[in-house]
């Protein structure tokens, strides 16, 4: 399959192409992506030494941009044979969306409507939109998020993933783009950006650093290791149902005051460094994600166990 894969230096962008390259003979890959700071041209060196036109067998290729931009897109797409886009592309942290939600808004809804204006105009065979669990708002202590649980996002970044899951509906319904949704839990593994809770903790903690957790603690998030998400995006791209929307989880629901600990007696460090800080606003207490519906029609499950207590 000829893929472009956008976002492809972020943090599951990196993992799924690795996947793809490892599970896929055949796949021919444009990396599309923009490089902000959360993107790492490094982390897909060995991808273009390995497979990249100059060094490898001519199957990737990086293309530095933006997904809002419509011309270059079309480009890449036209030039490159392209077949179905995946898009990993978009500002994930909360707390900058809070600070400022504008380059939310721009990238996840605006760059992710041209991708489905070009999916639309080019007939590509499937666009893959990679969304998240935060768009279904929050938990109560019991329950889990189906796929048919409305959405109810409570800070500008999930707002801004809401809306363009909206957006992948109404252009599946209005224009029978074939557009199938993902949402997923939260990622842990390789090239994670240090702004996240397991890197940043683990940062401070073996810097002897103090550890801010917000509030109590006990806000409780679902664990997945970032190659199940990736095996999972796959599964949806090959076999799922256009204009559906599927829901991955790692069956590890977690405080994050037990992550945080678990991580400190990893590294021999003491209690003492957590420091609670004050809630940021908006924050969801609970995400649990029922993946039954991936489970049974595309065959996914997790692999990987998260061992924290």
């Amino acid at each position: 399959m000829r893929l472009l894969v956008t976002g492809g230096c972020g943090f599951i962008g990196a993992n799924y192409l690795y996947y793809l390259f490892e599970t896929d003979p055949d796949c021919v890959v444009v990396n599309l992506d923009k490089l902000t700071y959360a993107g790492n041209l490094l982390s897909v060196t060995p991808l273009e030494e390995r497979h990249g036109v100059k060094h490898g067998d001519g199957r990737y290729v990086f293309a530095h941009g933006d997904i809002a931009d419509a011309e270059l897109v079309t480009r890449l797409v036209e030039e490159h044979r392209i077949e179905a886009i995946v898009n990993f592309a978009a500002e994930s942290h909360v707390d900058r969306s809070i600070n400022d939600p504008t380059p939310f808004m721009t990238t996840n809804i605006l760059g992710a409507q041209n991708l489905l204006q070009v999916a639309r105009a080019m007939k590509l065979e499937r666009i893959v939109h990679v969304s998240t669990d935060e768009v279904y708002g929050t938990l109560g202590p019991d329950g889990k998020f189906t796929e048919a649980t409305p959405l109810a996002p409570n800070s500008p970044y999930s707002a801004s993933k809401a809306a363009a899951d909206l957006l992948c509906r109404a252009w599946f319904h209005t224009y029978n783009t074939p557009v199938v949704v993902t949402r997923c839990s939260n990622n842990y593994g390789p090239f994670q950006f240090p702004e996240k809770l397991i890197p940043l903790m683990i940062t401070k903690a073996k810097a002897d650093q103090p550890l801010p957790v917000y509030g109590d603690g006990q806000n409780v998030r679902d664990w997945i290791y970032v190659r199940d998400h990736c095996r999972g995006v796959d599964l949806a791209l090959r076999k799922g149902t256009p204009g559906e929307a599927y829901n991955f989880g790692g069956n590890a629901e977690k405080t994050n005051i037990d992550v945080v600990k678990t991580i400190l007696t990893a590294l021999g460090k003491p209690e003492s460094l957590i420091t609670y800080v004050q809630d940021r606003p908006g924050h969801d207490r609970r995400y649990a994600m029922d993946y039954s519906l991936a489970e049974r029609t595309l065959g996914f499950t997790p692999e990987y166990t998260f061992t924290a207590p």
